[in-house]
């Protein structure tokens, strides 16, 4: 059984690789494992780097004049972790032959690391030979090495606040922005909340109208003494009254939606109804965008799978999701119907499918599709094809954040010319 952790196999493991890559003369390898800020002192005189490029030119240099047989061998190793940062101090042997004669020297490296994009990179080098001389008016004493060690032990530590300082920064910084997107996207459904609330009170209003008429007969019936047509009118009047109740909470729905859509999650999920939540998002994402730019217009279709279970998810948080998928897609085939092409007529068209480990949500257009050079960055934070001011650049990669965070995946499909799809996946677990 390894003495190290798994995470401290895996840090010796990328030194032990960037060391023998030295001794196999492979520099390209060697660099790979390098920071782009790596800095380097050595045992010479000017041996020292400041940078990437610095230590390569040096390594360049010394890998030329290495003898044709050469060959390291690791005496004793060892490893301090930091939280993201590690110190790998090391004694190896340097073995070369020269005409026949083999000869060896022990030199010792201290060694930082930091984690850094998924993978453990090189940030500072020292190597010494210690307790003799080395050139004229040169020496690396086993002390100046402790005291060296100290010194880098120290910048670790310093290092390491300054690190976690910036994940803090960091952290907040992000919550600001999601905070900002959140609002941003509830700025696009304003309008179109306002459209759906309209609707229902119009109803409303209508029916109530309707009823303060049939009251009035009524009374005139009630003198007459006709108790079939006061029955007939009492029916009409209940039936509006069934109608006014309906749309006050149809209204009411939308206001908690909105409401909903705008307060911070609180991270429970609830079962919810998947087509109800897609059938909303694409009405409000569609009559926003129609109060916004009069000239827009786009047909769109739903095709929802009758049987679809309700699934476990924090509703406002998916509709996030459904609302920036909508409204990209809303958008793509607006900017395709602008380059007037005949016969073209924009769609926008919702899927729900029923798997057997879960949904399936798929969002499709039939604007003029994503160009493979960009492909792989259309989920990246602040990346957008949206002229200035028209994107944060945010809401896909919040989107696809918020779908992992629900074990689900987030797909994009796209052909030039053809349109794209994005595929929500979802997971029908009853867990919350």
């Amino acid at each position: 059984m390894s003495k190290y952790t798994e995470q401290e196999q895996k840090v010796i493991y990328v030194h032990n690789l960037f060391w023998e890559a030295l001794a196999n003369r492979d520099v390209d390898l060697r660099f790979s494992f390098c920071s782009e800020d790596v800095t380097f002192i050595g045992t010479g005189l000017y041996e020292k780097a400041a940078n990437k490029a610095e230590y390569r030119n040096i390594n360049q240099k010394g890998v030329s004049q290495f003898p044709e047989h050469f060959q390291i061998e690791f005496l004793w190793t060892n490893i301090s972790m930091f939280n993201k940062l590690a110190c790998v101090t090391s004694e190896v042997i340097w073995k070369q032959s020269i005409n026949g004669k083999v000869s060896a020297e022990l030199v010792r490296s201290t060694t930082l690391l930091n984690y850094e994009a998924d993978s453990w990179k090189i940030v500072h080098v020292h190597g010494s030979v210690p307790d003799y001389r080395l050139a004229e008016g040169e020496y690396m004493t086993t002390e100046k090495i402790m005291l060296r060690n100290r010194e880098l032990e120290q910048q670790v530590y310093e290092r390491t606040k300054e690190l976690e300082k910036s994940l803090a920064e960091l952290k907040s910084t992000q919550s600001q922005l999601i905070q900002s997107e959140k609002m941003a996207s509830l700025g696009e459904l304003t309008a179109g909340i306002a459209h759906e609330i309209q609707n229902p009170l119009n109803f409303v209003n209508n029916f109530s109208e309707v009823n303060v008429e049939l009251i009035a007969e009524l009374k005139e019936e009630l003198e007459s003494g006709s108790m079939e047509d006061i029955k007939a009118i009492a029916d009409d009047i209940a039936i509006n009254e069934e109608k006014i109740l309906q749309h006050g909470k149809r209204a009411d729905a939308i206001v908690k939606g909105m409401l909903q859509h705008s307060r911070t999650s609180n991270g429970e999920k609830e079962l919810t109804d998947i087509n109800a939540l897609c059938d909303e998002y694409l009405r409000l994402s569609y009559h926003g965008l129609r109060a916004k730019d009069k000239s827009f217009n786009a047909d769109f279709k739903t095709e929802f799978h009758e049987s679809l279970p309700e699934i476990n998810i924090i509703p406002q948080d998916i509709g996030r999701v459904l609302l920036n998928l909508i409204t990209n897609a809303f958008y793509a085939v607006n900017e395709k119907a602008k380059e007037e092409i005949p016969s073209f007529e924009p769609e926008v068209l919702i899927q729900t499918q029923k798997l057997d480990t879960g949904i399936r949500i798929t969002i499709h257009d039939n604007g003029n599709g994503i160009p493979d050079s960009i492909k792989e960055k259309i989920f990246q934070p602040f990346f957008t094809t949206k002229p200035p001011g028209q994107g944060t650049g945010l809401g896909l990669s919040l989107a696809y954040d918020i779908v992992k965070a629900h074990e689900g995946d987030l797909i994009m499909k796209s052909h030039a010319g053809e349109g794209t799809k994005f595929i929500i996946l979802l997971p029908t677990s009853k867990t919350r």
